[in-house]
């Protein structure tokens, strides 16, 4: 081991100011630790939700009665609170694991060097998210888990992937202007399969609010429409993305696009046959918990695959890369 710096008087004065700039000081990450601090964030923002479905399908959602305390008198889960007090206060804690995921990528774009803002800015974006989503879940305790506030409780987490999978791929591209890889019509077409994902999952967490799995073995209140109406209206909503995926990938193969998007569609196909297959197995077994928490997953990951084709339509090269080095300025002046 090498010697430990001495810190000095100004040394802790400057870190209590800014703490994130004397680390940058000392610690320069590569490019590489960036992009695992970033896919850290975005693992763990899919683990919690997974966690979140585990409390719901184990009955588990008020094992904790209240926030931010588990119980009026305890910070922690009892014995008496049995196997549901354990669930609930699991994904309570998970909630740490997940700010200590966001809190790396933030430092590690904040210290690499060059400094890219941008990726500190969507450090910072996934923190107030999680701190949102946070008070929200205590607020969706609070109220006895009213189905309209598990959908908002859903709906912000999947913001936060949102902001996760365009930081992760940020930290694989330069930080020049993005130029496009494919014509407008194209994009067009992608832009479309953007909004039914998202009406699919909106949809999704109102089969969610209005089906059998309330999250609590007590009289929970559920959402006032017909569970099989809405069910077949998630369904059509599927398909009709699975439709505008394999048509997004002949149009494509048609232009003769690169192969990052062509890629990126081909595994979003991929990922939304396997998605339909579960869904309509669970649909078919009267939602077996096992199941739903994979369909879950799975909703995770069908959003993830979407961004990812939309984010493959364009690239940004390396700012540095496009300006002229010494040698070629030299060179250009002697002409």
């Amino acid at each position: 081991m090498g010697p430990v710096p001495n810190v000095t008087r100004a040394d802790a004065v400057a870190f209590a100011r800014n703490p994130l700039a004397l680390i940058a000081e000392r610690w320069t990450p590569t490019s590489r630790t960036v992009r695992r601090a970033a896919l850290a964030a975005l693992v763990m923002s899919v683990v919690i939700v997974v966690t979140g479905g585990a409390v719901r399908l184990t009955g588990s959602g008020l094992g904790c009665p209240t926030w931010p305390k588990c119980t009026d008198d305890s910070l922690t889960t009892t014995s008496a609170m049995g196997f549901h007090g354990v669930i609930e206060f699991t994904n309570r804690m998970l909630t740490y694991v997940l700010c200590a995921a966001v809190g790396w990528a933030i430092i590690a774009a904040r210290s690499e060097k060059p400094w890219r803002r941008d990726l500190t800015r969507l450090g910072w974006a996934q923190f107030w998210i999680v701190m949102s989503n946070a008070i929200l879940g205590g607020v969706v305790v609070l109220v006895g888990l009213n189905p309209y506030t598990v959908a908002a409780h859903f709906l912000l987490s999947t913001a936060l992937i949102t902001v996760a999978t365009v930081m992760w791929q940020r930290t694989r591209e330069g930080s020049a202007e993005p130029r496009p890889l494919v014509g407008k019509a194209v994009q067009q077409l992608v832009w479309c399969l953007v909004a039914a994902a998202i009406l699919l999952i909106a949809v999704g967490t109102v089969v969610t609010g209005a089906g059998p799995h309330a999250g609590d073995s007590s009289e929970v209140e559920r959402m006032a429409v017909n569970w099989e109406t809405v069910t077949k209206l998630h369904a059509v909503l599927a398909w009709i993305v699975v439709t505008l995926t394999f048509a997004l990938w002949f149009v494509l193969k048609a232009v003769d696009a690169p192969k990052g998007p062509l890629d990126r569609t081909r595994e979003l196909f991929l990922i939304l046959l396997g998605q339909g297959v579960i869904g309509y197995v669970q649909y078919f077994t009267d939602l077996p918990e096992a199941l739903v928490g994979l369909h879950m997953f799975g909703a995770c990951l069908v959003w993830i695959g979407v961004l990812r084709v939309l984010l493959s339509l364009r690239e940004r090269p390396d700012a540095a890369a496009e300006l002229p080095g010494p040698a070629a300025e030299s060179a250009l002046t002697r002409a």
